[in-house]
C-alpha cells in the first residue's frame, strides 16, 4: 500500500507583509504560551477553502484539469474581498498535534462565501461530496501538544484577490502553488 504523498487543495494566502505579522503573532504565543511546536511559516500561512485529495504517486493531470476548470467560473464571478482575524485558539478535537488558529467573526464573511460557491462547483464537477453545512474560515499557526484558551489579538486583515490551488509535499513542510486564478468581477 502506498502512502499519499502530495494533497492538492484550494486556498486563499496573506500577502507577504501579513505573513509576516502573522508569524511575529505565532512566536509571541509560542513564548507566552510555552508552546514548542514549530510555526507553519510565512510562506506556507492560508485558508484552506478545500482539499481535493491526497495522492501517491504524483496528481493525476485530468485531477488538476478538473478543478481548474470547476474553479475558474468561481473566481471569475467573485469580487476581491477583505479577510481579518482577530482571534486565536486551539482547536481540541484531539488531544495531541491541536492546530492553534487564527478565527474571525465578521471579517471572514467574504472568504465563507467563496468557499461556499467553490464547493458548489467541484460538487457539480465530482471532485467533493455533498456540501457541508458548515466551514470553519481559519489560518493555522502551528501544531501543539498544549491547548490555547480563545483569546484575542489585534486584527489580521489583507486582501484577497485570488484563488490558489496548492499542491502540499506532504511530510517535507512546502507547498507549491500551482495555479493562481485571480478574483474577476
Amino acid at each position: 500500500m502506498a502512502f499519499a504523498a502530495e494533497r492538492l487543495f484550494f486556498a486563499v494566502r496573506p500577502d507577504a507583509a501579513t505573513a509576516q505579522r502573522i508569524e511575529v503573532l505565532a512566536q509571541e504565543l509560542r513564548r507566552h504560551h510555552g508552546l514548542r511546536g514549530k510555526s507553519l511559516g510565512p510562506e506556507r500561512f492560508h485558508v484552506t477553502l478545500h482539499l481535493i485529495g491526497d495522492f501517491a504517486g504524483g496528481i493525476p493531470q485530468d485531477v488538476l484539469a478538473r478543478a481548474l476548470d470547476a474553479a475558474r467560473p468561481v473566481a471569475q464571478s467573485a469580487s476581491p474581498f477583505r479577510i481579518g482575524f482577530d482571534t486565536v485558539a486551539s482547536f481540541t478535537r484531539k488531544r495531541r498535534n491541536m492546530p492553534l488558529v487564527l478565527l474571525g467573526r465578521d471579517g471572514v464573511q467574504g472568504v465563507a462565501a467563496l468557499q461556499q460557491a467553490l464547493l458548489a462547483s467541484l460538487v457539480a464537477a465530482g471532485l467533493a461530496g455533498r456540501p457541508e453545512p458548515h466551514f470553519t474560515p481559519h489560518l493555522t499557526l502551528l501544531y501543539d501538544d498544549r491547548p490555547v484558551a480563545a483569546q484575542s489579538v489585534d486584527a489580521l486583515t489583507w486582501q484577497v484577490d485570488e484563488l490558489l490551488l496548492v499542491r502540499s509535499l506532504l511530510g517535507r513542510g512546502r507547498h507549491e502553488v500551482l495555479a493562481r486564478l485571480p478574483l474577476e468581477a
